[in-house]
């Protein structure tokens, strides 16, 4: 039987692996993929910790990358997302508890990624917070509505390379090439209620829920607008061209961004931890990490970086909120449709937008809310992982497409590290 190899697709595909064939080099998508979420989760704990929480980016690899294949198999064999799988197969409750639990974590970080890109830029410019926070909002709400997403992510990821200042501070700073070694190989991890949350942290942003229904979506949006393609429990004879352009994909983008997650890490240790600043509570104070490479640019490379990682991830937050709810009460969705043509789906990214625009009128500090976020995302991430991996192993869902004894081992695993991770913090917490 002739195996068919998939051909780039004119569709916009902007989910964190598949930023690879939006922004064209695969170091911009790695620098994409790290979001002001991450930013400030990497940057607290490397302050907080040191060296100490550098094992997490070397066992969290192989574990992102089986899950986020595992949510485009589900989207590309199926032809449904993760929602609509939910709904064809399971009881209501069970859909509706698993689109709820995304909503509300994507409404919470939609918001802390608002407020923290208001932060930075109040960081250079002095006037009113609030203000930049309702600019912000609106303008990602419009953007969506009214733009293309290609044509948007081809200005906005120019602002991205910024983080790569993290990169170059490298070699500027000093480090304890043994000590990070030794953390990275043979770490000592702790037990304690701090230490675990920060690895809660570390996870819930770099295994995030938003990103599983985001890729399976983009993967059925895919299928929809290529005539050439069909769910591969139809088409069995594209998995192979399918399967091998959803690795590259996903080993390439995930390798950059944590390459740039462990620069941010470590030179946040380097400088930050090493000088005695253990706690973030500024943008400020986070861009001090960039000072040994920028000096009196540091304030502006760091807001840089938060500002164009925020609006090319807030579209990725409310589009995968609007993709779930979408599917799960069966409304038109799709960002390739016109508004007119899916009303309720973009009043839901702008409705989820707003609320998240909406929590920053409260006293929270930007910062630690955007570290919060990413703990919150670690916590939701476990259920609807099991859900995942569940849909992907049953041939009632899958067909004869089922994913592999490999996939099916770092998928449980990256479920159960996750889960025991987040008991371990609540435990400890608790006691």
């Amino acid at each position: 039987m002739a195996v068919t190899h998939e051909p780039r697709s004119p569709v916009v595909q902007p989910s964190k692996p598949r930023f690879l064939q939006v922004l064209g080099p695969g170091l911009i998508t790695g620098a994409s993929d790290d979001d002001p979420s991450g930013i400030a989760t990497y940057s607290q704990t490397g302050a907080q910790f040191g060296y100490a929480t550098s094992w997490t980016l070397i066992l969290s690899y192989p574990l992102m990358c089986a899950i986020q294949i595992i949510s485009a198999q589900l989207g590309r064999t199926t032809g449904h997302g993760i929602a609509g799988n939910l709904r064809r197969h399971y009881p209501n409750w069970l859909v509706y508890s698993g689109v709820t639990l995304l909503l509300l974590a994507n409404i919470i970080n939609i918001g802390a990624d608002i407020g923290a890109m208001a932060d930075a830029l109040h960081l250079l410019v002095s006037g009113p917070q609030v203000a930049y926070v309702l600019a912000f909002g609106i303008i990602c709400v419009v953007t969506q509505i009214m733009l293309k997403y290609k044509r948007y992510v081809s200005v906005l990821k120019w602002l991205t390379l910024a983080l790569f200042a993290y990169v170059g501070a490298l070699f500027f700073v000093r480090i304890d090439w043994p000590l990070l070694g030794r953390n990275l190989i043979l770490p000592e991890i702790s037990f304690k209620a701090d230490y675990l949350t920060a690895v809660v942290a570390i996870l819930g942003t770099t295994i995030s829920p938003y990103l599983f229904f985001w890729q399976a979506s983009q993967e059925v949006e895919d299928i929809n607008a290529n005539p050439k393609r069909e769910p591969l429990k139809d088409a069995p004879e594209q998995a192979e061209g399918a399967g091998s352009r959803i690795r590259l994909d996903t080993f390439v983008g995930m390798g950059f961004s944590n390459l740039i997650a462990l620069a941010i890490m470590v030179t946040a240790a380097a400088t930050l931890h090493a000088n005695g600043v253990t706690d973030i509570e500024s943008s400020a104070q986070a861009a001090e990490a960039l000072k040994p490479i920028a000096g009196v640019f540091a304030e502006g490379l760091f807001a840089l970086g938060i500002i164009g990682t925020g609006l090319l991830a807030v579209p990725v937050l409310g589009g995968s909120a609007a993709y779930a709810v979408g599917e799960t009460l069966r409304w038109p969705i799709g960002l390739d449709r016109k508004p007119k043509q899916a009303k309720a789906f973009y009043i839901t990214i702008a409705v989820a937008t707003l609320c998240g625009v909406a929590l920053n009128l409260t006293p929270i500090n930007p910062i630690k809310a955007l570290y919060w976020s990413a703990v919150i995302n670690g916590i939701v991430a476990v259920p609807i992982m099991v859900l995942m991996m569940v849909m992907a192993t049953q041939a009632r869902v899958m067909g004869r497409q089922t994913i592999g004894s490999g996939l099916t081992f770092f998928g449980w695993l990256a479920t159960a590290v996750m889960a025991v991770t987040a008991i371990g913090m609540v435990a400890t917490s608790v006691l």
